[in-house]
C-alpha cells in the first residue's frame, strides 16, 4: 500500500508541497507546484489504495480563445489534432474539451501504481505532466500568437478527481 506519509514527504523534500485538499473522492489530495506558481494535484482515489494520480488542469485564457476564434477552421482543427498527438507521444491520459474546433479546456493525468512508485518516479511523472501541459501551450502560442499574461498571477487550475 502507497502511504500518504511517504508521498508527502518527498513532495515536501523536493519544495513542491503547497497545501492538503480535504476531497471525499480521495484518501488524500495535494496540491503541488511544479514549476513555481504552477498548481498541478497529486491524488490517492478513494477505494485504490495502490495508485497514485498525477493530474494538471489547464484553462484556456480568455486572450488565447479570442485568437483561435479568428482563425481559419481548417487552422483549428490542425491544432486540436497537434494536440492530441503531443499527448498520445508523452504516453499520458488526457481528456481534451472542444467546441467549435477550439480548445477550451485540457487535462492531463499519469498514473503510478504502488509496484512502480518511488522518488524518482514521482519526481518525473510530475515533470512529464508539465511538459506535456507546456508543449500543448507552445503549440498554442505558435499556431495562434502569444499574448501577454502575467505568469505572477496566482492561477487555481487544479483538477480534482
Amino acid at each position: 500500500m502507497i502511504t500518504e506519509e511517504t508521498v508527502q514527504k518527498w513532495l515536501i523534500d523536493e519544495s513542491l508541497f503547497k497545501e492538503k485538499l480535504q476531497d471525499e473522492n480521495s484518501n488524500f489530495h495535494y496540491i503541488i507546484n511544479y514549476p513555481d506558481n504552477h498548481i498541478m494535484d497529486v491524488i490517492q482515489p478513494v477505494g485504490k489504495p495502490d495508485l497514485i494520480i498525477i493530474g494538471c488542469a489547464t484553462e484556456i485564457g480568455e486572450d488565447h480563445r479570442n485568437l483561435m476564434r479568428k482563425a481559419k477552421n481548417e487552422v483549428k482543427e490542425g491544432f486540436v489534432w497537434d494536440v492530441r498527438f503531443i499527448l498520445n507521444n508523452f504516453l499520458l491520459d488526457f481528456n481534451l474539451q472542444i467546441e467549435n474546433n477550439e480548445l477550451k479546456h485540457f487535462v492531463i493525468t499519469e498514473e503510478i501504481f504502488e509496484d512502480g512508485l518511488t522518488k524518482d518516479v514521482l519526481i518525473r511523472s510530475i515533470k512529464k505532466v508539465f511538459k506535456a501541459k507546456l508543449q500543448c501551450m507552445w503549440g498554442l502560442e505558435k499556431t495562434f500568437g502569444i499574448v501577454n499574461v502575467d505568469i505572477n498571477k496566482n492561477d487555481d487550475n487544479n483538477m480534482f478527481v
